[in-house]
């Protein structure tokens, strides 16, 4: 395991004297004022974290990588740098439905990762590619079908039982000692400032967008007793606060403003642009008192063998606002033709454990206790 470095000594040791928080870093109340303590540590904790260092999360990470899967605690972030990641991103596609996800992650298994991550002292997040409800195809397919499943709408009582099973899943995630329920970022129906997913731009108005974010909260939370969830909001790439906010369910629903940044990495992108985003989504998260953070990035296959350093953190580090992000994920290690981490004998893997090194970035180890 790496050395820790100076930085994560100081921010250990000073833990307990957080920094007061001016006017303009005020924290906003969290959307489930009845949440568990546990969850409302993390809430605290990762507000007292901003500005002290940014989590490293990866998509799937102890489930498969390069050339394995379902090995005992393995990962190919930890085999290429010897520390695991502070943030363990998972997906609920297809639950209820079959036994597994959308990228072969069984449900069962996928519970013991979460709890091992979590027990690690890891942080957990949570996304959800719902199947089209209107057509029966997939996230991707573009049927408009949001109108049908608001309140009144002929497929309401069918929503209202996907998040039964969303509710089931939650409440069944637990670890610790004593055993308590998980704190999960819940990241529903992200990405829709593009049009990819039937529920994103273009298939259905802000307002039955907004409508279908309250509603889904207000489920989970009031008539299921959820009480361990975060809520991140989560647009692809935008240009203005006027675009990041134009689906913006109000700040009574959101507990987290992030961003998923593909774009500004793929050939033809300006990763400047993904500073001037960090910024902006810094400015509304602290006018509101919220946290921010990269919720997706990347650069699959990662063909830049410097790209953690000289383009990732370097578009990060390049602004004081941007800098403040929580935490960034990047996407999963699907296979040979599609991952977004390192493994043993990457060309980027030695750049990553530089990365790794840096004072600004977090592994696993060198968190305080996100839940006290």
């Amino acid at each position: 395991m790496k050395r820790l470095p100076q930085f994560a000594f100081l921010l250990l040791a000073g833990w307990l004297n957080l920094p007061t928080m001016t006017a303009q870093q005020s924290i906003s109340p969290m959307v489930d004022t009845m949440a568990d303590s546990r969850t409302q540590a993390l809430y605290r904790n990762l507000h007292g974290l901003q500005g002290k260092g940014i989590m490293f999360g990866h998509q799937d990470d102890l489930a498969y990588g390069i050339g394995w899967k379902e090995a005992k605690l393995r990962s190919d972030v930890a085999d290429v740098s010897g520390s695991f990641p502070a943030v363990y991103g998972w997906e609920l596609s297809k639950l209820g439905k079959q036994s597994s996800n959308i990228d072969t992650v069984d449900f069962g298994k996928m519970r013991k990762w979460i709890q091992a991550g979590y027990e690690m002292g890891g942080m957990i997040t949570i996304c959800w590619h719902l199947d089209n409800p209107v057509s029966g195809g997939d996230a991707w397919d573009n049927t408009p079908a949001v109108p049908a499943i608001l309140p009144g709408g002929e497929l309401h009582s069918w929503y209202q039982g996907q998040l039964d099973l969303i509710a089931e899943f939650m409440l069944s995630l637990e670890g610790g000692s004593p055993k308590a329920h998980i704190p999960v970022v819940f990241r529903p129906f992200h990405e829709q400032s593009g049009g990819w997913f039937w529920w994103g731009t273009g298939h259905r108005s802000p307002e039955q967008y907004q409508q279908l974010w309250r509603f889904t909260v207000e489920y989970l939370r009031d008539t299921k007793g959820v009480h361990n969830l975060l809520y991140a909001y989560s647009p692809d790439v935008v240009n203005s606060k006027e675009q990041y906010l134009m689906d913006y369910p109000g700040d009574a629903y959101v507990d987290v403003l992030g961003l998923d940044d593909y774009a500004d990495f793929r050939p033809g992108g300006t990763p400047e642009r993904l500073t001037e985003r960090l910024r902006m989504l810094g400015e509304i998260a602290m006018e509101r008192g919220k946290l921010f953070a990269l919720t997706e990035t990347g650069f699959e296959l990662i063909p830049q063998h410097d790209w953690w350093t000289a383009s990732l953190l370097r578009h990060i580090e390049a602004d004081p606002i941007a800098s403040r992000i929580s935490w960034m994920l990047v996407w999963r290690n699907g296979r040979p033709d599609h991952y977004y981490a390192p493994f043993p004998g990457h060309p980027s893997a030695a750049d990553f454990i530089k990365f790794r090194d840096s004072p600004s970035v977090l592994f696993v180890e060198e968190l305080p206790d996100l839940y006290k």
